[in-house]
C-alpha cells in the first residue's frame, strides 16, 4: 500500500482501469453488506457557510458538500487509490496528456434528471471562472494552465493537459459535479457565488452524491437524507447509503463536545480536545464506544505575516502597496524578523500545556501523517530565545525607554496583532502562548479571536490583519502535488501573499518551478526529493512559522458497522454511505 502514490501513475498510463464488475451501477467495496435504516450523529464546531461545493472554503462547509456531490473519481482512504465514481472507467493516452472519461449511464441527480457530460463541462466551466475565487482553481490548473475539456458525446468527457500530470485522477476527484439545468441561470447572471447558500430550501438543492439536504437549522443542526437516485450499490445490488440520515449537530464550544458525546447525544467526534483523551480512553468499554488512535494528524497549524500587496490598478491602494501598515510590513518582509519570532516560540511548552502531550512538533505541510513524504530533519528556527534576541538586535530593535518593549530605529514600538478563530480553544491557547513567549524577547503581541467567517475574509479578501494563526487540513490523497494552492505563488492558500500574477521573490519563483516538477510523472524517490526541497525553501524563508500538530484520537459508538476511521479527511465520514447500524444481537 505504501508504494501506491509513487507508482500510481504507472498503472494509470497502461490503459483503462476501474470498470465495475457488471452494469452501470457503482458497486461500493465494504467489509460486509448491511441493512438499511438508522442515523449517524456527528458533532460539528460550526455550521456550513454554504452548500455550494465550489464556494466552500472552510472545513465546516466541505465536510457537508463532499457528501452531497459526486465527482468523476472517488478516493479510497484505506487503499489510498483512486476508484470509479461518475466515471465508470477511463483511459490515458501514451503521452499522459489526454484522458478519456467514460461516464456511468443511468446516473441521476437527486431530482431524477440524468447526469451527462454537459453537467461535467458546466462544472469545469464554473471552476475556471476567475471571478469566483474558488480554491479548487489551483488544483485544476496544473503548470498554471487550464485543462482543455470537451465532450464527444453525452457520456464521454476528454481532458487534455499541457504536460503529463501525475495526479490527474485526484485532481478530477476534487471537482464536484453540479446540475447544469439548475445552476446555469445563476452562473450566467453572475449569482453563482450565492447559489446553494444556507438559505436555499432543502427541496430546491439538487445534488449528485449519496446524500441530499433534508433540514438546516442555523447554529443547531444540518440533516442529510438518502439520495434515492444515487448510483452506488452494495454487493447484493441494494442501493446505498444504508443510513436514513446523517446529522451534523453544532456544538460551538469544544469543551461541550465530549460532554455531549458522553451523554449519548453524539455518535462520533472528529475533534477531541487533548485533555479529554485520557478519560475517554479509560471509559470506552463502559461507555459503549471505541477510541481510535490514528497517529499524528494531517492537519497543520502555523502563523504567517501579511505580505500581501495590491495586485490590480483601480483599487483602494496603488499597485504594489502593502495591505499591512507600511512600518510593520517592512518588519514582516525581512526573513530575519520572521525567524526571530519563530525562535521565540517554545513549542515543547505548547505540546505539554495546550495538547497535554498529545501532539508532535511539525516543520512542514507534510506532517507525519503524510507517511510517504514526511522527512524528519533538524529545524531551522526552533526555540532559541537568545538567538531570537540577537536577530532582533541585528535589525536595530532596542528597548530604548526601558519599558520591556523593543522599538525600531525610528522609535516605534515593535508590536502587532495576531488573529485566530475564536471557536478553537487549541488555537486560542496557542496564540496566548505565542504572545507570552514574544513578550520575553521584547515583542508586544495582541491576540484577537474572531469568528471563522471573518478570518477567511481577512486572509482572502480584505487583508485586514497583521498576522494570522490558522492552518490547513490534509490533502486527499496525501501528496504535495495536491497542495498547489499553498505552494504556488498564484495560489489562494499561499497565505502570506496570495494570487501573485508573477512570483514576487526569487525564492517563490524557485518554489513554483519545483512544484511544477512535482506534478510530472516520476518515481517516488524523485518526488520525495522535490517535496523536501520545497519544504526547505519555506522553512528557510520562514514564510510560515510552524506550530505543533496534534494526534488524532476519535471516539465512535460501537453500534455501527463498516466504520473505518482514517487519518485522511474526512476521518470518520469518508465511507459513511456504507455504514449501518448493527442488529441488536451483535452489539
Amino acid at each position: 500500500m505504501k508504494r501506491c502514490h509513487g507508482l500510481l501513475w504507472v498503472a494509470l498510463l497502461l490503459g483503462a482501469v476501474g470498470e465495475p464488475a457488471a452494469g452501470q451501477a457503482l458497486r461500493v467495496p465494504m467489509p460486509e453488506p448491511g441493512v438499511p435504516g438508522g442515523r449517524f450523529v456527528i458533532g460539528a464546531l460550526s455550521d456550513a457557510k454554504t452548500f455550494n461545493p465550489l464556494m466552500s472554503n472552510e472545513t465546516s462547509s466541505t465536510e457537508v458538500s463532499d457528501r452531497l456531490f459526486t465527482a468523476l473519481t472517488r478516493f479510497d482512504n484505506l487503499t489510498q487509490q483512486a476508484t470509479p465514481g461518475l466515471a465508470r472507467r477511463w483511459e490515458a493516452s501514451p503521452d499522459g496528456r489526454t484522458w478519456t472519461w467514460r461516464l456511468r449511464r443511468g446516473a441521476r441527480f437527486s431530482d431524477g434528471h440524468p447526469i451527462t457530460a454537459e453537467d461535467v463541462l458546466f462544472s469545469f466551466a464554473v471552476a475556471y471562472d476567475s471571478l469566483l475565487h474558488q480554491s479548487i482553481y489551483d488544483l485544476l490548473t496544473p503548470y498554471g494552465q487550464k485543462l482543455q475539456v470537451s465532450a464527444p458525446d453525452s457520456y464521454t468527457v476528454v481532458t487534455r493537459s499541457a504536460r503529463p500530470h501525475a495526479l490527474m485522477l485526484s485532481a478530477v476527484s476534487a471537482l464536484r459535479i453540479l446540475p447544469r439545468h439548475v445552476l446555469e441561470p445563476a452562473w450566467r447572471a453572475g449569482r453563482f457565488a450565492s447559489a446553494y447558500g444556507v438559505d436555499t430550501r432543502p427541496e430546491s438543492l439538487v445534488t449528485s452524491g449519496p446524500w441530499t439536504l433534508k433540514q438546516f437549522v442555523p447554529r443547531e443542526k444540518t440533516v442529510l437524507g438518502r439520495n434515492r437516485y444515487w448510483f452506488g450499490v452494495d454487493a447484493r445490488g441494494r442501493r446505498l447509503p444504508y443510513l436514513d440520515e446523517l446529522v451534523y449537530v453544532v456544538v460551538p464550544d469544544e469543551n461541550a463536545l465530549s460532554l455531549r458525546f458522553r451523554a449519548g447525544e453524539l455518535d462520533g467526534i472528529d475533534n477531541v480536545k487533548s485533555e479529554e483523551c485520557a478519560a475517554l480512553i479509560r471509559d470506552q468499554a463502559r461507555g459503549g464506544y471505541v477510541m481510535h488512535d490514528l497517529g499524528p494528524a494531517l492537519t497543520s497549524n502555523f502563523i504567517w505575516f501579511n505580505l500581501n500587496t495590491a495586485k490590480r490598478p483601480g483599487g483602494r491602494r496603488p499597485v504594489g502597496a502593502s495591505y499591512a501598515d507600511p512600518v510593520r510590513y517592512a518588519w514582516f518582509a525581512d526573513a530575519r524578523f520572521r525567524r526571530a519570532v519563530s525562535m521565540a516560540i517554545d513549542r515543547d511548552a505548547i505540546i505539554r500545556s495546550v495538547f497535554f502531550g498529545q501532539a508532535v512538533k511539525n516543520w512542514s505541510l507534510m506532517t507525519e501523517g503524510y507517511r510517504l513524504f514526511f522527512r524528519p530533519r533538524r529545524p531551522v528556527a526552533d526555540f532559541d530565545p537568545a538567538g531570537s534576541r540577537r536577530l532582533l538586535a541585528q535589525l536595530g530593535f532596542r528597548d530604548r525607554d526601558g519599558d520591556g518593549v523593543l522599538e525600531d530605529a525610528g522609535g516605534r514600538p515593535v508590536r502587532f496583532t495576531l488573529k485566530t478563530n475564536a471557536n478553537s480553544n487549541a488555537r486560542m491557547q496557542m496564540a496566548n502562548f505565542v504572545r507570552d513567549d514574544l513578550a520575553r524577547v521584547g515583542i508586544q503581541c495582541t491576540v484577537a479571536g474572531v469568528d471563522f467567517t471573518t478570518l477567511i475574509n481577512n486572509m482572502r479578501e480584505d487583508f485586514d490583519y497583521d498576522a494570522i494563526l490558522a492552518g490547513m487540513n490534509g490533502a486527499v490523497p496525501p501528496d504535495p502535488g495536491m497542495c498547489g494552492n499553498f505552494y504556488r505563488s498564484s495560489g489562494l492558500s499561499h497565505f502570506w501573499n496570495i494570487r501573485q500574477p508573477h512570483p514576487e521573490t526569487a525564492a517563490e519563483a524557485r518554489l513554483d518551478s519545483l512544484f511544477a516538477e512535482c506534478l510530472l510523472p516520476r518515481d517516488l524517490a524523485a518526488r520525495q526529493r522535490l517535496s523536501s526541497a520545497m519544504d526547505r525553501i519555506i522553512e528557510e524563508q520562514c514564510w510560515v512559522l510552524w506550530l505543533p500538530t496534534m494526534r488524532a484520537r476519535l471516539p465512535v459508538r460501537d453500534r455501527f458497522a463498516n466504520l473505518q476511521p482514517s487519518i485522511l479527511p474526512h476521518r470518520l465520514l469518508w465511507n459513511i454511505e456504507t455504514v449501518f447500524v448493527k442488529p441488536r444481537g451483535r452489539r
